[in-house]
């Protein structure tokens, strides 16, 4: 189970960072950033940038595919195993 305040956290900055208040309501878990639009290949780079700041993680390029990055809910999970490594 995710941590629901990762959750908030992640969805919370893609909606100030990405979205229109009225899209924030509608994004789901499960939603495509990339397939959706709402992010491009600069947006991952924010978010990656996001991550390593807050959660005081360190992402490997290797690291930067769409398991792990392409929705709120793959995001929360990536960041919970780093945590937990």
């Amino acid at each position: 189970m995710i941590n629901s305040k990762l959750l908030q956290t992640v969805r919370g900055f893609i909606a100030d960072n990405f979205l229109f208040r009225a899209e924030n309501e509608a994004l789901g878990d499960d939603q495509s950033l990339l397939d959706s639009g709402i992010v491009d290949s600069t947006g991952v780079l924010e978010i990656i940038a996001f991550l390593e700041q807050t959660y005081e993680i360190s992402i490997a390029d290797s690291e930067i595919v769409p398991e792990n990055l392409d929705s709120v809910g793959r995001i929360a999970d990536y960041v919970e195993r780093k945590r937990a490594a």
